[in-house]
Order: C-alpha cells, then structure tokens, then sequence
C-alpha cells in the first residue's frame, strides 16, 4: 500500500476514482450529467466505451483534469489482436488518454505467455499508457496469476485492473494478494461492488492504487457529509 495513495484518499477521495460510464443503456442527458459531475468533482478518471468517446472528450473538455479512459475489447476480449489494435487506435485519435485492455485470456489459459503478452505490448506501443484488466475472481487461485501480472508489466503496461464488474466483488484480501504480487512495479485499479466511502477507503489501504465505479458521486458526496 502506499501511504501517499491512502493519504489522497482520505483528504480527497476523488483523486482516487476512476467513474465507469459503461451502462449500455445510458442516454445523452445522463451523460452530459456524469461528465460535468466527474470534472466538478476532480475524479482521476472516466472510463467509458468507444462509441461514447467523442462526446465525452468534447464534453469534458481539452484540459480537464479527470482523464478520459477507453475500455478495449471489453468485457471478455473475444476479438481478435488486429482488431484490438484497431480499436485503441479509434480510441486514440477521439481522444482517450488511456486504455483499459481486456487481454487475451484463452492464450494465458493455454500456457501461451507470449502471445499473451505480445498482444499487450503491440498496443503499449501505440503511445498512451495501457491497463490489463485481470478477472481477479477467475484467477486468484490459478497458477496463471502471477504469470500473466509479470508477463503484462514486462510488455509494458503501466496498470492492471482488478476485475470487471461483473460477478461477485472483489475484496480487499483478494486486493491484497495481487498488491503482493505486483510489488509497486505497476498502478492498480480494483473494480467491482465498490459503493461506500468506507470500502473505497478498505480497498486503498489493501494496496489499490484507483478504485473503479459506477458510484463515484455518491462516495465523493458521503465524504463531504463525513467532514460536516
């Protein structure tokens, strides 16, 4: 855990959360409230899905400080590696700053590291920075775990995300085991139930580095009535 992280937390828990906008059936009015919201509140982040990207970037603005995210292949990676790459260099020209990649999972499954990671650095190297979205709840006690965290940080992903939020929560042991493993080599964001200030705090201090929500204005305003 880093005290710097848990320390930001509690003085501002917004600097720690990334707001997911990934509800298939949003509409426009509820988008334009997220994206004014999220830059009012100075959330770190707000991950959304390419055919959101140009209004949220537009929306949000050139010089917002709250970094616009694209998920890539989300939420099971069931695409082929030249299509991925198509679809972060779509994400890249409408403006994400980062991008959530759901990797190839079958080729971890299989024992074939290399293609797994070689997939993920193809798109490290398209210039902004990448997240490997782990499904913690699948793999925590698999073999494959501490495989595929050290394979993904050597191809050159700055983060991995804890789950996708689908399935159960994940906790804060859970987030403690990857936190060990990782070994402060890369960012971690935990994903998944996370809809309290006390459990964003819980999970910071188990090692996250950002939590993942679609509740992000609720946890930022019970801080706000904490502190009255």
């Amino acid at each position: 855990m880093s005290k710097h992280r848990l320390e930001e937390a509690h003085a501002n828990i917004s600097n720690v959360i990334y707001q997911a906008v990934l509800n298939p059936h949003i509409d426009k009015e509820m988008l334009v409230q997220i994206c004014d919201a999220s830059k009012q509140n100075g959330f770190a982040g707000l991950c959304t899905s390419l055919s959101h990207l140009p209004f949220t970037r537009e929306r949000l603005g050139i010089k917002s400080t709250t970094k616009l995210i694209s998920v890539i292949a989300f939420p099971f990676g069931f695409i082929p590696t030249f299509n991925k790459l198509k679809e972060a260099e779509y994400a890249i020209e409408k403006g994400a700053e980062e991008l959530d990649l759901v990797p190839n999972y079958f080729a971890l499954k299989e024992g074939n590291v290399e293609l797994f990671a070689e997939e993920i650095n193809q798109i490290s190297e398209l210039g902004i920075p990448v997240r490997v979205i782990i499904d913690a709840n699948t793999l925590l006690n698999s073999s494959k775990l501490s495989i595929a965290i050290d394979a993904l940080i050597d191809a050159g992903a700055i983060g991995i995300q804890i789950g996708n939020g689908f399935g159960p929560s994940i906790t804060k042991n859970q987030t403690n085991h990857i936190s060990k493993i990782v070994k402060n080599r890369c960012s971690i964001k935990t994903v998944g139930g996370i809809k309290t200030f006390d459990q964003a705090i819980e999970i910071i201090e188990a090692g996250s580095t950002y939590i993942g929500t679609s509740f992000g204005f609720e946890i930022a305003e019970e801080q706000k009535k904490k502190e009255e």
